[in-house]
């Protein structure tokens, strides 16, 4: 409702806190009331944190840059969540396929998520470049005395 209402700041807030609340306030209380160790599954280690921290730092130029969310990107990170749900099911399923799509996963993602980082840090410095080109000078910005000053001179 954030979103539509136009409160993208309130929208990202709720995500953030959600997946904070759920790793920190879930997983403490599962810990504090399972009788001996929590299970761990071996693919927590193997794929979905790797692949979790990876989509996490294609986030960070998001975040420093002109805080907009471009098409592509939002494409982009729909991707990611495709292969990671496929990636879910076929696990689920002990399908054979598993192994390869891990595989090529792991290939598709690093790499897509080095260029993303790349492509997205370029845009915020090109972005502050030319805001900070855009800005007046400090005398500009009281237009009464520094216009006068210059209207003297």
């Amino acid at each position: 409702m954030a979103t539509l209402r136009g409160e993208r700041e309130i929208a990202i807030g709720n995500v953030v806190g959600s997946n904070v609340f759920n790793v920190l306030g879930i997983v403490g209380v599962s810990g504090l009331l399972a009788r001996g160790d929590l299970p761990v599954h071996p693919s927590l280690a193997g794929f979905d944190l790797p692949f979790m921290v990876a989509v996490a730092i294609a986030t960070l130029p998001l975040f420093f840059s002109d805080r907009k969310l471009a098409r592509w990107e939002g494409l982009l990170f729909l991707a990611y969540y495709a292969v990671y749900a496929l990636y879910l099911v076929l696990r689920s399923t002990d399908h054979d396929a598993l192994p390869f799509y891990s595989a090529v996963a792991f290939e598709f993602v690093l790499p897509l998520t080095g260029v993303t980082i790349l492509v997205l840090a370029w845009r915020a410095v090109r972005a502050e470049r030319a805001r900070s080109r855009r800005r007046p000078e400090p005398r500009d910005r009281e237009p009464g005395f520094g216009a006068r000053r210059r209207l003297r001179a």
